[in-house]
């Protein structure tokens, strides 16, 4: 349970130092005055960029008096401390520090704490883009397997100077080394993404979404369809040759036309079998809601511990019954969760301590 927040000059807040009192804490307030800013502080203590997925750089307060930089620090009741802030040489990069000591890796952070998160952007995670749904799943991989972040990075530069060397006119060997290092990582990340998706349907349909719709998880992917008949070795060679004869074409589309990027997250209704993406805004957001609920559930089981939860306006297309459902689950579950709205009438029945926040400031409701 997270028991001290310390922001300095991070977005809206010039200093702040947070005590949160309860297991559920709700931080109510008008629009604009710093409640996602603070649950995207708290995103920030796992690896990642955080619920917003913004620039580092931008992150810190801007006015005549603020230092340029941002830094975020947390304890926890099991004695855990974690800092994370804006690195001084490089604005676009960030440092962890763990029990006061510099991490070997920021895996080793993500080994000891999982964040989850459900914010008014992802709402439109069914009608969006493939790469959106893909970026879901892989925060979903991550809370377990914090090292696939290293898989996709990897992949995703070995991609990025393969495509500029096939602009020129490259030695061969030179795109091979590129393509082995391509097929290694991107196999690995679709076997981590596969991985995860059967445990959390596993998950769901015995029950950890609680009274949300059940759904069933897919991966349209090229490369998992060949994993679920090959072993991980064969996939990587067939990758391997694959890239290699499509040089010309991907040359000519400046970007691979194989790989993990081209995946796509698929979500069903498990009793019907209609794609998410042709129910109701307010079937969507139970959906989602249920996904998420199932894979804290899941982490839990895991790791031993609960993960954070950070859920900025929940409420937004539910209606009462969903909306006393998530309370019912969030009374129960053993998640330290945080959330946002602009009024807190509409949270009547849950357990939770009520703040509110005005600009820079956070007081008891």
């Amino acid at each position: 349970m997270l028991t001290r927040l310390t922001l300095t000059d991070f977005r809206s807040y010039p200093a702040l130092r947070f005590t949160p009192q309860a297991r559920l804490n709700l931080f109510t307030g008008p629009n604009g005055t710093g409640k996602t800013n603070l649950l995207e502080a708290i995103s920030l203590l796992v690896p990642g960029r955080g619920l917003r997925g913004a620039r580092f750089s931008e992150l810190a307060r801007k006015g005549p008096e603020a230092s340029g930089s941002w830094a975020v620090a947390a304890s926890f009741a099991d004695g855990l401390e974690i800092g994370t802030g804006q690195a001084e040489a490089a604005p676009e990069r960030r440092e962890f520090r763990l029990n006061g000591a510099k991490p070997r890796a920021q895996a080793e952070v993500g080994e000891l704490l999982a964040a989850i998160w459900l914010t008014p952007q992802m709402d439109r995670l069914f009608t969006d883009t493939a790469s959106g749904r893909r970026k879901f799943l892989d925060r979903l991989v991550l809370a377990l397997e914090p090292v696939h972040a290293r898989e996709i990075a990897a992949f995703e530069a070995a991609s990025a100077q393969r495509n500029r060397l096939l602009a020129e006119n490259p030695d061969p060997a030179w795109l091979a080394g590129l393509e082995d290092a391509m097929a290694r990582h991107g196999v690995a990340a679709t076997a981590a993404r596969m991985a995860l998706l059967t445990r959390l349907n596993a998950a769901i349909d015995a029950g950890a979404a609680g009274p949300f719709p059940r759904v069933l998880l897919g991966l349209d992917c090229a490369i998992a369809a060949r994993l679920e008949e090959h072993p991980a070795i064969e996939v990587e060679d067939q990758l391997r040759a694959a890239l290699a004869a499509a040089r010309r074409q991907d040359a000519a589309q400046k970007s691979a036309a194989l790989g993990p990027q081209k995946a796509d997250f698929l979500i069903a209704d498990l009793e019907t079998s209609r794609p998410a993406a042709l129910s109701s805004t307010g079937q969507q957001k139970a959906m989602l809601i249920g996904i998420v609920l199932g894979h804290a559930a899941m982490v839990t089981a895991t790791r031993g511990q609960p993960p954070l939860l950070l859920l900025d306006e929940p409420l937004v297309h539910l209606d009462s019954t969903r909306r006393a459902a998530l309370f019912a689950a969030l009374n129960i579950a053993p998640y330290s969760a945080f959330l946002t709205g602009t009024d807190p009438e509409p949270f009547a029945g849950l357990e939770a301590a009520c703040y509110t926040v005005r600009e820079g400031s956070i007081d008891p409701a």
